[in-house]
């Protein structure tokens, strides 16, 4: 899990998150900047995973002394933060299409981002800090459902709860091997006369999909099942203008 921070940390973040690139350039170039850092990072945490990252690593990925990285990094929590702002950085373009559209494409752009990164899903339940690329995600994400017919708190609360599906389908999805290894050794436990309706619904939900457990078919379920009640919400207030 990731390290508790200070309460000094947050500021700390949000200085570095929100730094200014047209600083000077008088002196010697440095031989590190902070984005070569954070890169390195996403790379370790892609490959290890999020528990093993450590300064250490960082510093040995870049092939330099561990000490020589505090001096653009206080610490491995600030590190965090600008890791997961990086890993949410897009393009952010709505494109064509309705409302619908364009929320279903950004709740698959945050599927495989989470495939990409699955150390994002450890990160989020601490509320990391508001970067410049997660302020820019939380806009381009409100302004899919912009002038839809939703008041400014529902867009919000809809934005959390897309997000919110995204993040346990994901975590539930990579998980799925370990899953599909634990339903194979339950079949031969769980007979239709003692649990017959899950027997029933167990075979049905498998045969499409042709596997005991599909994530990507209960992702995309969900997912449907939020924007048509969101439709029938707007749907249901135009009726009644």
């Amino acid at each position: 899990m990731p390290e508790a921070r200070d309460n000094h940390a947050a500021p700390r973040s949000i200085e570095l998150l929100w730094r200014n690139h047209g600083s000077s350039t008088r002196g010697p170039r440095p031989r590190l900047d902070l984005d070569q850092i954070v890169r390195a990072a996403m790379n370790v945490a892609d490959d290890e995973g999020l528990e093993p990252l450590s300064m250490r690593k960082v510093a040995e990925k870049l092939g330099v002394g561990t000490m020589s990285l505090y001096t653009y990094v206080p610490g491995k929590g600030e590190l965090l933060d600008l890791m997961f702002d990086q890993a949410v950085a897009g393009a952010n373009e709505l494109g064509e299409g309705t409302w619908r559209e364009r929320v279903e494409r950004i709740a698959h752009e945050n599927w495989w981002r989470c495939h990409r990164h699955p150390w994002l899903l450890e990160i989020t339940p601490t509320r990391p800090v508001m970067g410049p690329n997660v302020v820019a995600r939380y806009e381009h994400e409100l302004a899919a459902l912009d002038g839809i017919g939703l008041t400014d708190q529902e867009m919000d609360a809809v934005v959390s709860l897309v997000a919110g599906h995204v993040e346990r389908a994901a975590r539930t999805a990579l998980r799925s091997a370990r899953m599909a290894a634990g339903a194979a050794a339950l079949e031969p436990r769980v007979t239709a006369g003692q649990f017959p309706t899950v027997v029933r619904v167990g075979a049905a939900a498998g045969e499409e999909p042709n596997e005991a457990y599909a994530p990507e078919h209960s992702f995309e379920f969900g997912l449907s099942c939020i924007l048509d009640g969101v439709a029938a919400l707007v749907q249901g207030r135009s009726s009644v203008g």
